[in-house]
């Protein structure tokens, strides 16, 4: 992964910060399994599973707390 694809955590408004918080945790999952295939394949698993979902959304907002104090809470 050589590409810059982020250069700020630094966003306009609460919503672009989420938005991405969302980002970072579909980065990280391509990261860890660079396989389209194989995430084809896994999604059909997680997206049935309660807890796998609640562990995704627990990513997503330690994402955004990171994001958010980057951006000094948008203050």
């Amino acid at each position: 992964m050589s590409d810059t694809w982020l250069p700020s955590l630094k966003t306009e408004t609460p919503q672009a910060g989420f938005e991405l918080a969302v980002k970072l945790a579909r980065v990280g999952v391509k990261v860890t399994q660079p396989s389209d295939e194989v995430r084809s394949r896994l999604r059909a698993a997680y997206e049935q599973d309660t807890a796998q979902l609640m562990a995704a959304s627990h990513v997503i907002a330690v994402h955004f707390q990171t994001v958010a104090a980057a951006n000094n809470y948008w203050r």
